[in-house]
């Protein structure tokens, strides 16, 4: 291990200046089931993922977007993305055909390629007045969702709908539908029980999107769902955007892989749960989901021109309302320090089912459940900043917010470990900064949360918050071909901030991730004709105890063997507490509690290695094998307590295009998690087969199904149903 760090160490010290943002690896895709094959693979992260797939969402006009959002595009350099601006320049602020920029020598054809699917483009000749868009239409059935044991309708399969239409040049307008099985009713407070009464599940109808935004390169406005992210999005981002500037349009709604539980109910104030024996055993098609965001109305001058460069302001306001996990939620008129994990009446309040004919009946009551509509959050934020020129500039950026209880009779508010803070009142204000020269950029942002949370009552525990500072600095500096980013980062134990959404490790204190963390990061990527070398290395604490210093370190090498032929390695070594040794410790999930019920956060290690090759031998054809192996700690077996548990996955992926108008993709990957040890965790196959094709002149038809084989002899495996699982998914666009 101290050879592959050192090797790291040595690749970063001779690296010279720098590459594009620091994805994991080369970004190829077409469609969001590309990056979930990316993401199952291991190839991309989760905050990859999301950054991309909201990418992959949103789209980039070439001819509006900012410095900052054409870096965001995967595989681009600085260099790149200067190119294109100036480029863009030349053509009086206008790229009309994408393939001008390979023409043109602005881009390369591959990389143009490779973003070709996060590109808005328009039709040749066609007028930028007229309206066109798109409507997207997904569904998906297991054929165990008409069994006895579904929710209320089964016939009725997910549905998801999505539209987008664009008017005028600059005018857009869109909207995204679904329909839920598998959600509960709204909450309502029982005074006779002293607790909440909520539905069951059943077949509803939301429109969780929609909006209508006016866009140019001077301007924006916007009103309905939409996101908003500015600077080192230390203050206020929830864009998911690398480098947001600005108010962005939402109509997102994303799917869960897995099946979900077709029971979630315990027996409440009955003798026996519904979900006992065969019922607790069933797993359907799960819903369609989205993410809270922003409801209300946002505007902004992008660019008013000074005699040095120009000025920008924003300026929005939402109305939102959340919904809660249940066990995020506590009652105030009870409990007065949501700290005081002692006290019983800190806990959640008990939801129970309920029931139509007779309310006063004894009844059960829902598990694990996330209630709709329990809180409206009210939020105003504001942001204004100067640029000299497109790499230099200032800004200043704050909000402030409110979770209001929608629940009458009962004062709900929020647990300390929920993302967000409780006790009424909270925000942020920072300023942040950014400069360049040649081949050198460098970024900042601090800031100052404030929050209504802190000591409640001096007789109780003590309770963190109520606000504090942090800070990060971000150095990147670049050449064509490659990368190096160091960053440095320092988040208070008091920062407490939901809209923060910093460079950050991913584990959290209090519900938080950006937050009691101190640390520092140096990635480094390098890429060529014949090989691409990424690196990272990241080391930080927590400054609420100090007793701990973390390390996350990868080496991703890929080297092209021949024409056709592309093999990589790929190394990754994660400790969770460098000072303390041996196997006895976890490294996923805690199962050691303190004096106080607390758990002891995990300190063990895991070492990850990726062989992989890749044949390619024409844009035609692609197919990839990986083989991953794990060594981690786990201290949940005796037999584990002196020795890794070691873990195993396999893939295959293939990729086919006969012609431009088909398209075939097929994946199956093993995973043997705990090889020693076939009760203990998942052994499975799952695997699926893809067929895309083009429909009249511009519409996609695609087809998929996606089969799994539960093989351990776990109790929960043995007892599942269906097994193997089977699914059906049908898309369709239409292009207008």
């Amino acid at each position: 291990m101290r050879t592959a760090v050192l090797v790291l160490l040595t690749l970063l010290l001779v690296a010279r200046p720098a590459r594009a943002i620091p994805y994991e690896t080369f970004i190829d895709v077409d469609d969001e089931g590309d990056l979930q094959d990316l993401l199952a693979a291991g190839t991309i992260t989760q905050d990859t993922f999301d950054e991309l797939l909201d990418l992959l969402n949103q789209g980039v006009d070439l001819t509006k977007a900012d410095r900052g959002e054409l870096y965001t595009l995967p595989n681009l350099t600085y260099e790149d993305v200067d190119a294109i601006i100036a480029y863009r320049d030349l053509q009086k602020g206008r790229i009309a055909d994408p393939a001008e920029l390979v023409t043109s020598g602005a881009l390369s054809e591959e990389k143009l390629l490779a973003i070709a699917a996060f590109l808005i483009v328009r039709e040749p000749g066609q007028n930028p007045l007229a309206a066109r868009g798109w409507i997207r239409a997904t569904t998906r059935a297991t054929p165990h969702d008409f069994s006895p044991y579904s929710p209320s309708d089964p016939f009725i399969p997910p549905v998801g709908l999505r539209a987008r239409f664009v008017a005028l040049r600059y005018l857009t307008a869109g909207i995204a539908m679904t329909n839920t099985r598998l959600e509960i009713g709204e909450p309502v407070y029982d005074p006779n029980r002293g607790a909440l009464l909520a539905d069951g599940r059943s077949n509803q109808l939301h429109v969780p999107k929609a909006y209508v935004m006016w866009d140019t390169k001077e301007m924006t406005a916007i009103v309905g769902t939409f996101r908003a992210g500015f600077g080192q999005r230390l203050v206020f981002d929830n864009s998911r955007h690398y480098n947001p500037n600005g108010l962005y349009l939402d109509d997102e709604l994303f799917y869960a892989a897995d099946l979900a539980s077709a029971c979630k109910q315990s027996a409440g104030e009955l003798l026996t749960s519904p979900c006992t024996g065969d019922a607790g055993s069933e797993y359907v098609t799960p819903d369609f989901g989205w993410r809270d965001g922003l409801l209300g109305v946002g505007m902004g001058i992008k660019r008013l021109e000074l005699a040095q460069g120009w000025l920008q302001g924003f300026a929005w306001a939402s109305a939102s309302r959340r919904s809660i996990y249940q066990y995020e939620l506590v009652d105030r008129g009870k409990c007065a320090d949501p700290h005081d994990d002692s006290d019983p009446d800190c806990g959640a309040p008990v939801v129970y089912v309920r029931n139509e004919d007779n309310l006063l009946a004894p009844t059960t009551r829902h598990s694990f459940a996330t209630l709709p509509n329990v809180m409206q959050e009210r939020l105003a934020g504001a942001n204004i900043g100067y640029f000299a020129d497109r790499r230099n500039s200032v800004g200043l950026t704050g909000y402030v917010a409110d979770e209001v209880n929608l629940v009458g009779g009962i004062d709900l508010d929020l647990q300390e470990w929920s993302r967000l803070p409780y006790g009424g009142r909270f925000g942020a204000i920072g300023g942040n900064f950014s400069f360049g020269r040649s081949w050198f950029d460098l970024f900042g942002e601090a800031a100052l949360s404030f929050d209504s949370m802190g000591k409640q009552d001096p007789t109780l525990t003590d309770a963190r918050g109520g606000g504090g500072p942090a800070a990060l600095l971000r150095m990147t500096a670049t050449r064509k071909k490659e990368e190096l980013e160091v960053v440095a980062r320092y988040y208070s134990t008091d920062f407490v901030n939901p809209f923060s959404r910093p460079i950050s490790q991913a584990d959290e204190f209090e519900g938080q991730r950006a937050r009691d963390e101190a640390g520092g990061r140096i990635r480094y990527v390098r890429s060529s004709k014949d090989f691409t070398i990424r690196s990272l290395l990241d080391v930080w604490t927590n400054p609420s105890t100090l007793d701990a210093v973390k390390l996350d370190t990868y080496v991703r090498a890929n080297v092209r063997t021949t024409d056709v032929l592309w093999l990589g390695l790929w190394e990754r070594y994660q400790d969770k507490d460098l000072s303390r040794g041996g196997h006895d410790q976890c490294f996923e999930i805690s199962n050691d509690t303190d004096e106080n019920g607390e758990p002891i956060p995990c300190a063990g290690r895991q070492l990850s290695t990726i062989a992989r090759g890749q044949y390619e031998p024409n844009r035609q054809l692609q197919l990839t094998v990986q083989l991953e192996h794990q060594l981690l700690d786990d201290n949940t077996q005796m037999e584990l307590e002196n020795k890794f548990r070691q873990d195993i996955a396999a893939w295959l992926i293939g990729y086919y295009r006969p012609d431009k108008n088909t398209r075939i993709r097929a994946r199956v990957r093993y995973l043997d998690e705990a090889i020693h040890d076939n009760t203990y965790l998942e052994r499975s196959i799952a695997a699926l087969a893809e067929y895309a094709t083009r429909v009249r002149t511009k519409d996609t038809l695609r087809v998929r199904v996606d089969s799994k084989f539960w093989l351990d002899k776990r109790t929960s495996t043995t007892e599942r149903v269906p097994n193997p699982e089977l699914s059906l998914w049908l898309f369709y666009e239409a292009k207008l």
